[in-house]
């Protein structure tokens, strides 16, 4: 089977208007599987500057969510009543899952999605200037698979979490340059 191109024309035809029980629906969250939830509670708020909204244990089957997003620390409610309704309202946050004990399994490895197999490719991060967040990353040490200034895409980062998840680093600002013709 031959692989193509959708045309501008097949893509509006295959994007429906939505049911209208849908009209108040939104991206809340993304989860990724942690092996050490210090490693990646670390990444996530001193390296990309996220803020922890909550921390869920689930006792029973030994996990938990630890919920991050861009968020200012002055607005999350105090009261876990308020907090979880208030938590799980927020627009595109992580929620990091950690199953107790990965974190002493030697050689666990979770799939980032970028091997063969393909699946899960990456999340977004934009920020103002991606040569300053680059300059944060490379002074805290982070794993970079693609810098900005190398490949096709230029004014774009990809960089590994502790996990090996991709992350994208862009700029909206740039976006438009990356769009081909």
């Amino acid at each position: 089977m031959e692989s193509r191109r959708l045309s501008d024309e097949a893509v509006s035809a295959a994007c429906q208007e939505g049911h209208p029980v849908t009209q108040d629906f939104m991206m809340q969250q993304t989860m990724l599987r942690v092996k050490d939830p210090v490693r990646s509670l670390d990444f996530y708020t001193r390296v990309l500057g996220m803020t922890l909204l909550q921390k869920v244990d689930f006792s029973a089957m030994r996990f938990t969510h630890y919920l991050l997003g861009y968020e200012n620390k002055s607005e999350i409610p105090a009261d876990i009543k308020e907090r979880t309704a208030w938590t799980f309202s927020r627009r595109a946050t992580i929620e990091l899952t950690h199953n107790w004990g990965s974190e002493n399994i030697e050689d666990l490895c979770y799939h980032n999605g970028n091997k063969i197999p393909r699946g899960f490719g990456h999340i977004g991060i934009a920020v103002p200037d991606v040569d300053a967040a680059c300059k944060l990353f490379a002074d805290r040490g982070v794993t970079f698979v693609k810098k900005e200034d190398l490949g096709k895409m230029k004014d774009q980062t990809f960089i590994q979490d502790p996990d090996g998840y991709w992350i994208e680093i862009l700029s909206p600002n740039s976006m438009l340059s990356l769009l081909s013709p």
